[in-house]
């Protein structure tokens, strides 16, 4: 792929790098930006640090940050939002990340010129893309988005919330559907993503890459593991790891401690609400909030466990966790989409007594364990480092911006800024 304008829009902000999409998109970001001019517009809000994401990323041409944060339940702006999501045909959720500021500098560069192609990050991106601009536009599904909310109307247990969220997955399904429809290409997180989002789409241009980790920096380290220690890595502010460690904590460790009863659970990950902290408490495990590096965490566990019920796209965690050589035990929701072979590279169990039953198997094995870490760590470091997945992305949009340019694209801008 010759040298290429990339308009890269993203809402929600990129660093610092605490959650999955954020590796996910900084590193793609970072390795285009190596031999492409890319813009990266996006938004930042409390905790965020535009400054810090500017600097991490010295190769981009721009980095624009638009201060924003969307309406959180309570305020006194989520009233309006609701009312307004109900009579569009956009989702609550992504009408909260309709941006104007956003929309309007996306829809100047891409008017003026300046991109030969858009990358709308993440789904909730979309609102700020107009459809039919000069340049074409990949979506990059980090996730199945109406699935999430599917799953977790599933699994909600008041009946007027469940009804509340069967609404807003079908609005997101639609919303979904109809983006795949108008972009040039969909790039998914996984062949299972690829597959759903082509089937909810039929004649869009859905494509899969594979996600990816960083092995020199997720590696073992030689720490000596602590017996019967488990370990969570994850956003806590995200619902479905929430929802997955309250399950564990209510349904699967009591189990676990009946077999081993010095069992402990360390939940490592930013902004637990009181509700899982109240839950850890009664069932003594830690709950650390943020931290700036869950790498010490992780190596002094003897299991990683990923009890998720709810999820798309694929799990950063598990490939993190295999990079440092640990053995996973996880739902085939959490290892859903990822290339792993059950019982070479992880152990999968789906309902509670089953998952409760692999971790004390392995908890009782240290031979059985290590056989799947070094399993593990091998194949993430054969196939699965950033620079190869951002090579196969790049890819994946080389016939787009080849046909686009044959077609009389816009005319070519330099970008490059000192400003």
């Amino acid at each position: 792929m010759s040298a290429t304008r990339i308009l890269w829009v993203k809402v929600g902000g990129l660093w610092p790098l605490d959650t999955g999409g954020r590796l996910r998109s900084f590193h793609i970001l970072s390795e285009l930006s190596q031999r492409h001019d890319v813009v990266l517009a996006t938004t930042h809000g409390h905790g965020d640090d535009p400054e810090g994401l500017a600097a991490a990323l010295p190769r981009c041409a721009r980095v624009i940050s638009i201060p924003f944060a969307p309406p959180k339940g309570g305020s006194a702006r989520v009233a309006p939002t609701l009312l307004r999501s109900w009579l569009s045909p956009l989702p609550v959720h992504f009408w909260r990340w309709r941006v104007p500021a956003l929309r309007r500098e996306v829809t100047r560069l891409l008017t003026a010129g300046e991109a030969d192609l858009c990358v709308a990050d993440f789904l909730y991106a979309t609102p700020n893309v107009p459809p039919a601009g000069p340049v074409p536009v990949v979506l990059f599904a980090h996730n199945v988005e109406h699935m999430i909310w599917k799953r977790r109307s599933g699994v909600e247990p008041r009946a007027w919330v469940r009804a509340v969220l069967e609404l807003e997955w079908r609005k997101v399904r639609r919303w979904e559907a109809r983006a795949c429809a108008q972009a040039a290409l969909t790039v998914a997180a996984s062949e299972a993503d690829r597959d759903a989002l082509a089937a909810l789409a039929p004649g869009a241009r859905v494509s899969a890459i594979p996600t990816g980790v960083d092995p020199v920096y997720y590696a073992p380290n030689g720490v000596r593991e602590t017996p019967a220690q488990l370990v969570f890595t994850g956003s806590m502010d995200w619902y479905p790891n929430e929802d997955a460690i309250i399950h564990f904590l209510d349904a699967i460790l009591p189990a676990i401690r009946r077999e081993i009863p010095a069992t402990g659970l360390t939940v490592v990950g930013r902004n637990p609400s009181p509700r899982l902290r109240r839950a850890a408490a009664r069932a003594g495990a830690c709950v650390t909030g943020t931290v700036d590096d869950v790498r010490p965490f992780v190596a002094t566990a003897a299991v990683y466990v990923v009890p998720l019920r709810i999820g798309g796209g694929t799990r950063l965690k598990i490939f993190e966790a295999l990079a440092m050589g640990k053995a996973v035990v996880s739902t085939p929701v959490g290892a859903e989409g990822l290339p792993l072979e059950p019982g070479v590279h992880y152990l999968s169990a789906g309902g509670p007594a089953e998952f409760a039953r692999a971790v004390v198997s392995l908890l009782r094995d240290p031979s059985r364990r290590q056989a799947l870490g070094t399993a593990g760590r091998r194949l993430v470091e054969e196939r699965f480092s950033w620079s190869h997945v951002a090579r196969e992305f790049e890819a994946r949009c080389t016939d787009i911006v080849d046909a686009a340019r044959q077609a009389g694209g816009p005319q070519r801008r330099s970008v490059r800024s000192c400003a």
